[in-house]
């Protein structure tokens, strides 16, 4: 198993400091996460300014917009726009009747009690509740998504599993002991990882040989030998 420090070190050196998303405080980060479907960051990141400029980042905001102006801006997102706007203004619902209009409450509460109260949010299981969290300043551990996850498994952490729950549930035991305890430098980590999955580990035909951190790889050792 490589060191999970060198690991992120060696991304750094590559990638340089990550971007933090535009969002922020629960309820931005729950509309970027629904802002866009399979198109690039740069795409989310126009259709959730869009929303903040010409209807308002707030759930009042949302639920008072016109349908034509949600639909204009949903279309900038993908495929299935009317599910978008239907999922916003869900957003938006839950916020106003069951959290007096103010997510940023749910930061003050224990970690699993927040976590809980995201994953009623459409789009938003686990490891999305958690990477909220942690860019809201609240970590308990090192959230991974699938980009993420599939890099740390090749470096040799944990074991892949049938499911990927149980892939999740290994790879974040392996590294409880080498993850740092700062939000700050474990958003660093979930976004280097998150880069790097989606430009070299990817998921068919990786970039193994001009791989930046090749050479901390289980992955890469065992093609080099077959």
């Amino acid at each position: 198993m490589p060191e999970f420090k060198k690991l992120v070190a060696g991304l750094k050196r590559h990638y340089g400091e990550p971007a933090i998303p535009p969002a922020r405080g629960p309820f931005e980060f729950v509309m970027w996460e629904n802002a866009s479907y399979l198109l690039s960051d740069e795409r989310r990141a126009a259709v959730f300014e869009g929303l903040r400029e010409r209807v308002g980042l707030d759930p009042e905001s949302i639920l008072n917009a016109s349908r034509a102006t949600l639909m204009e801006l949903a279309k900038w997102g993908g495929m299935r726009p009317e599910t978008r706007v239907f999922r916003w203004r869900e957003i938006a619902r839950i916020i106003m009747t069951q959290f007096g209009g103010d997510l940023d409450g749910i930061l003050r509460q224990p970690y699993d009690q927040a976590k809980k109260a995201l994953k009623q949010f459409p789009s938003i299981g686990d490891p999305g509740a958690e990477k909220i969290l942690l860019f809201c300043g609240v970590s308990d551990g090192l959230p991974l998504e699938s980009n993420g996850l599939r890099v740390l498994s090749r470096m040799g952490f944990g074991r892949t599993q049938k499911s990927y729950g149980a892939t999740y549930r290994s790879v974040r035991d392996d590294l409880s002991c080498q993850v740092p305890r700062d939000a700050v430098a474990l958003a660093r980590a979930h976004l280097l990882l998150r880069e790097h999955g989606k430009r070299f580990c990817r998921n068919s035909r990786p970039l193994c040989r001009t791989c930046p951190v090749s050479a901390l790889c289980s992955y890469f050792a065992k093609a080099r030998h077959q």
